[in-house]
């Protein structure tokens, strides 16, 4: 059923996700690399949280982060690439109302969790490199746990704005939207109510907790640049740069797409683009994360290693 009476108009109860492609072949061969790059989401980020908990070298703030990031980055791949791979099977994507509400709201909140968690991790470097004394103190279990709990109810406090918003809307006409999940700007298109309020309220809470992101994670590496630079020792130097590595070219990728799919002027790109990048942004990212970190870790790599060796050895 995809509609019901409201008043004088049919509201819609359900919507057609157009996806990415109508092409039955290609929907295929999406459907086979987009469920392969989720399960090597899932494995890799899955890994990381449990590599993180048994290995004691890796009790430290900095990897307490990594390992709530690999949370996050399952949050945000499994809020729309389950339904969009069974859509990719049907010959029409649907999803409910109610349905539709959960998945924006999931994105949401893991959206805004991981944009803030990257401006803690920024934070966590800026004490570890610029005040390595009073590392122990400012960033003890006490406060690592605050600034998480603080990027979750962020994260929460920024759900409820677009949760609203959403609710108040009035779908009385077409109810194709012209995405493969249930993004809020295609919703607004599909609107027959008044949106001023709806997109102003979501814009402005979202963009505000960006800016602070942002600006805290620019302080920081600023600092760290500074710090850095003023550095006698060439080993010091690069152990510093290679701490920070991993974490810019993750805000870089994560900040990058956020950018292009919110900030950007609508008219400088197409709505196909717009797919394109969310698929990046939504699926491909949270992919990439644990390799980055993995890949130019010392400290992870080595862990790793210990934890096969007691493996094989056990057996």
């Amino acid at each position: 059923m995809d509609s019901l009476i409201y008043g004088n108009h049919t509201a819609v109860s359900g919507f057609i996700l157009l996806g990415l492609t109508d092409d039955p072949m290609l929907r295929v061969v999406l459907f086979v690399i987009i469920l392969c790059i989720y399960l090597v989401t899932i494995s890799g980020n899955l890994s990381t949280i449990v590599l993180i908990r048994i290995s004691s070298q890796l009790h430290h703030p900095m990897y307490l982060f990594l390992s709530q990031l690999a949370f996050v980055d399952m949050g945000i791949s499994s809020s729309v690439t389950p339904n969009m791979l069974v859509n990719f099977l049907r010959q029409r994507g649907t999803i409910s109302y109610f349905g539709c509400a959960i998945q924006l709201g999931s994105a949401a909140f893991f959206g805004t969790a991981e944009g803030f968690l990257l401006a803690v991790m920024a934070y966590d470097r800026f004490v570890a490199i610029c005040n390595p004394l009073l590392y122990s103190t400012k960033m003890s279990t006490h406060v690592c746990v605050q600034l998480l709990i603080i990027t979750y109810a962020v994260g929460f406090l920024n759900t409820w704005p677009f949760a609203i918003c959403f609710h108040s809307l009035l779908f009385c006409g077409s109810n194709r939207v012209n995405h493969f999940f249930c993004d809020f700007a295609p919703l607004v298109e599909l609107s027959c109510s008044d949106v001023s309020i709806p997109v102003l309220v979501p814009s402005l809470t979202a963009g505000s907790i960006i800016v602070v992101a942002v600006l805290v994670i620019a302080v920081s590496y600023i600092y760290i640049l500074i710090t850095i630079l003023n550095m006698r020792s060439t080993e010091g130097r690069h152990k510093a740069f290679s701490t920070c590595t991993s974490h810019l070219t993750a805000v870089t990728l994560f900040y990058g797409t956020v950018t292009f799919i919110y900030v950007m002027p609508k008219s400088s790109y197409s709505t196909d683009q717009n797919k394109i990048v969310s698929v990046f942004y939504m699926v491909v990212n949270p992919m990439l994360n644990p390799l980055i970190y993995s890949l130019r870790n010392n400290e992870i790599k080595e862990a790793l290693k210990r934890e096969l060796g007691r493996k094989v050895l056990s057996w």
